[in-house]
């Protein structure tokens, strides 16, 4: 199906999404924060369908992760993740770069959902 990458600080969060995801038959890679996930998509030379991210994370966090990849991959899309409403607020800024927003804590239904809903905007 699909190439994804999920990025995101939170071990348990990361986990659960990924085999929610790698169940539906997609191939899922993984990064830990969003300097790890930059580097993973450079190298894939923003070759994911989709990537996933947490907005609140060390190093560098999902909006500058996002900022930056859609500045070197214009086509890339981009889900993030909070549990934080002002880092929700945040995101709104970046209108025309991000496709959604999923509010944590989510279900494995909802993240499932939601990422087959942004994949097929483009089908």
């Amino acid at each position: 199906m699909a190439k994804l990458l999920i990025v995101e600080d939170d071990e348990s969060v990361r986990t659960l999404a990924a085999r929610a995801l790698e169940r539906d038959g997609h191939n899922v890679t993984i990064a830990t924060d969003g300097a790890q996930g930059l580097d993973m998509i450079r190298r894939a030379r923003g070759g994911y369908d989709l990537v996933v991210s947490d907005i609140r994370m060390p190093e560098m966090d999902g909006i500058e992760m996002a900022t930056v990849a859609a500045r070197e991959f214009p086509t890339m899309r981009i889900m993030l993740m909070t549990g934080y409403a002002d880092q929700r607020e945040r995101a709104e800024e970046l209108n025309g770069i991000i496709l959604d927003v999923v509010q944590k804590p989510f279900t494995l239904a909802e993240i499932r959902a939601r990422v087959g809903k942004a994949l097929s905007c483009f089908a």
